[in-house]
């Protein structure tokens, strides 16, 4: 990959692997030093990645860095869950914040293959790549997160 070529990969996909990032862990500066991590390690290895195939590389490396991140917070502390929400919950919340919530319920394998696949847009082959899954197992965590939204979203008392 040439300095042209790295230029315009962090152009091309930066916003897209910021979105992804910044929507699993919900904190901005994480999610721009997962990214510029990422990045820095595109470069270092610039001569090992095809610019053609750099994007799958790009959202690999960010995914395994940010589970990292996530698994090292979990080693320092765990946090009752009465700390962890923030503040109470308007008396009509708008949809976004309802789907937040419902994302939040999910373990972190499955909010991650529902990001890839329907926020990112990556097919099953893709996800796999990413996250170290088959086709298989992707498939399987994109059913059990939809129905966990699901039954969620559905539940009246959830958005009342």
């Amino acid at each position: 990959m040439t300095q042209k070529e790295y230029n315009k990969s962090v152009d091309l996909h930066s916003k897209a692997l910021f979105r992804f990032i910044f929507k699993n862990l919900n904190v901005r500066e994480d999610a721009e030093n997962i990214v510029q991590d990422t990045f820095e390690s595109l470069w270092i290895n610039r001569e090992k990645v095809e610019f053609e195939k750099c994007k799958s590389w790009i959202f690999t490396t960010a995914y395994r860095k940010m589970i990292d991140g996530i698994r090292r917070e979990k080693k320092i502390t765990e946090m009752p869950e009465s700390y962890r929400e923030k503040g109470r919950e308007a008396a009509q919340p708008d949809l976004k914040s309802i789907v937040n919530k419902a994302m939040e319920l999910l373990p972190e394998m499955q909010k991650s293959v529902i990001m890839l696949r329907d926020y990112e847009g990556y097919d099953y082959a893709e996800i796999g790549k990413i996250t170290g899954l088959n086709e298989s197992q992707v498939k399987v965590y994109i059913f059990r997160a939809r129905q966990t939204l699901k039954n969620y979203l559905v539940s009246l008392e959830n958005i009342i």
